[in-house]
C-alpha cells in the first residue's frame, strides 16, 4: 500500500474551525460540561492500515483545532457494523458519528427518530462541492440525514497478468463475453471469478446488477416505496443468475469463502493471482493492495463495467453503488457535523482518497486518483445515465437481507429464482 500522505490543514479551515470551540455540549449523547466542552463518540469500520491512521489524524486534526472537543474512536469490523450499531441505537447509547450508507436502511434509522437532521448545519463549500447526486441517497423527505466520503460504484476488477496468461485481449462487454472469458481461464487452470458468499452481500451483488440490466429504473425506484417485485424483470434477473452460475464461473468453496478478510477471502483470491475476477465497489483496490504478499496496489489490477444483457429495460451504462458516508445521532452535539464538514472538504478529501484508494465524494477532490483501475471507474460513472444504489441499502435492512439469503440459498443449490422473488416479496409484506 502507498504511504500514506499526512496534509497540513490549511490555516482558513483551521482559523474558521476555532471559532467552533464555543460549540455547547450537553444537548445530545455527546457530553459536555456547560463549559463549552464537548465530547463525542464516533464509529467507523477501518480497522487496519491507512485506513485506521486516517480516521485517527483527522480526529487529532480536528481535537487540536477546537480544544475543549474530544471524540473517542471505534473501529469495528465491517461485517459486524450494522448489527452493533441497530443493538446501540435500539438502546439509546448510539455513538454520537456513524456510519451509514443511505437508501431504506437510512430511512428506517431516520423514522426512528434515531438521526440527526444535518440539512442546515452542512457547510455551503461542502455542498457545491459534492454536490445533489451524492447527497440523494442521505436525503429523506427533502431533509439531509448523512453526508458522503466516498462514491463506491460497482463492476468487474480483474488480473490482467491471468486474462493475458489465458490469452484473453480484450475485456468482457456482454454476458457471452463473459461466458466465453470464464470458459477460457478454466480451460487454463485459472478460478475465473473469487466469490465471498459466507458474507452474502457479494454473493447478492451478482444478482442485483442482472437485475439493473433487466429491470427499468423507474421499477426499481418504485418498488423502493411500494415493495411490489411482481414485475418480470425480478424474476428474470433469477434466472439470468441461475443459469449463469451453471457454468460454475466461481472459486471453490466461494460458499465457506468470506469477502475481504485475509489473504484466503475473495479480495485476497484477486490480491494473489488465485481467481481471475471480482465483482465488488469501488473500494476493491484499496482492499486488494493490503492482502497482496507486500501489501502494495496490484500492478495489473483493471477494471469492466458488468457487461450488458440482451433485451433488458435498464438504461444503457447504468451503473450501480453505494455512497459511503457518515450521520449523526439525533441527539448529537452540532460539533458532530462540524466535524462531518471538516471531513468534507477539499485538502482532507484528498487525503481520504489517498488512505483508502477509492473515489472521494467531493468533487474537486477527484483530481487526486491515480490508480487506473480508479480512473475507468470514475470515466463510467460520470458519462452513467443513471446510478442505483445497492439493493439491499435502497430496500432496506428486512428486505435486503432476505434478498441476499434468497440469492445464496439459489447459488447453494437449495433455492431457485422465484424463491428469491418470493422471499423479498413475504419480507416486505410484514413491513
Amino acid at each position: 500500500m502507498t504511504a500514506r500522505r499526512k496534509r497540513a490543514v490549511p490555516a482558513a479551515i483551521l482559523t474558521g474551525l476555532l471559532a467552533l470551540t464555543a460549540c455547547g455540549g450537553g444537548s445530545g449523547s455527546g457530553s459536555g460540561d456547560g463549559d463549552g466542552d464537548v465530547s463525542m463518540t464516533f464509529w467507523h469500520n477501518s480497522t487496519t492500515g491507512d485506513g485506521k491512521a486516517y480516521w485517527e489524524d483527522m480526529v487529532a486534526q480536528f481535537e487540536e483545532a477546537n480544544p475543549g472537543v474530544t471524540i473517542e474512536v471505534q473501529a469495528i469490523q465491517n461485517e459486524d457494523m450494522d448489527g452493533k450499531l441497530q443493538t446501540a441505537l435500539n438502546s439509546g447509547d448510539a455513538p454520537d458519528i456513524f456510519m451509514a450508507r443511505g437508501g431504506g436502511k437510512l430511512a428506517d434509522v431516520v423514522a426512528a427518530g434515531q438521526a440527526k437532521d444535518l440539512t442546515d448545519l452542512i457547510s455551503d463549500d461542502v455542498t457545491s462541492e459534492v454536490g445533489d447526486a451524492a447527497f440523494s441517497p442521505f436525503t429523506i423527505d427533502d431533509k439531509v440525514y448523512g453526508m458522503p466520503v466516498s462514491v463506491l460504484p460497482g463492476g468487474i476488477y480483474y488480473s490482467k497478468d491471468l486474462f493475458a496468461q489465458a490469452g484473453i485481449t480484450e475485456a468482457p462487454t456482454t454476458m457471452d463475453d463473459l461466458s466465453d472469458a470464464v470458459t477460457t481461464l478454466k480451460a487454463a487452470g485459472i478460478d475465473p471469478i473469487a466469490l465471498g458468499a459466507k458474507d452474502a452481500w457479494p454473493a447478492a451483488h451478482w444478482y442485483y446488477f442482472f437485475a439493473l440490466r433487466e429491470c427499468a429504473q423507474d421499477t426499481m425506484t418504485e418498488s423502493a416505496t411500494s415493495k411490489d417485485f411482481s414485475d418480470p424483470c425480478w424474476l428474470k434477473a433469477g434466472e439470468d443468475l441461475e443459469e449463469f452460475a451453471g457454468t460454475e464461473p466461481f472459486n471453490n468453496g466461494f460458499l465457506t469463502t468470506t469477502a475481504q478478510q485475509g489473504a484466503g477471502s475473495s479480495a485476497g483470491l484477486l490480491a494473489n493471482h488465485q481467481a481471475a475476477m471480482e465483482l465488488m465497489g469501488a473500494w476493491e483496490p484499496g482492499v486488494v493492495s493490503s492482502l497482496t504478499p507486500d501489501e502494495q496496489p496490484l500492478s495489473d489490477l483493471g477494471w469492466f463495467p458488468f457487461p450488458a444483457v440482451d433485451g433488458g429495460e435498464g438504461g444503457d451504462g447504468a451503473m450501480m453503488g453505494g455512497v459511503d458516508g457518515y450521520s449523526c445521532s439525533v441527539n448529537a452535539p452540532d460539533a458532530c457535523a462540524d466535524f462531518l464538514n471538516f471531513v468534507l472538504s477539499k485538502e482532507n478529501q484528498e487525503a481520504y482518497a489517498d488512505a483508502f484508494q477509492t473515489l472521494p465524494a467531493n468533487k474537486e477532490a477527484q483530481g487526486v486518483v491515480t490508480d487506473p483501475a480508479l480512473q475507468e471507474v470514475l470515466a463510467a460513472y460520470n458519462d452513467a445515465p443513471y446510478v442505483q444504489v445497492w439493493l439491499d441499502t435502497l430496500y432496506g435492512a428486512n428486505v435486503g437481507n432476505a434478498l441476499n439469503a434468497g440469492v445464496v440459498d439459489l447459488l447453494a443449490g437449495q433455492g431457485d429464482p422465484q424463491g428469491i422473488v418470493d422471499a423479498v416479496s413475504s419480507a416486505a409484506a410484514k413491513e
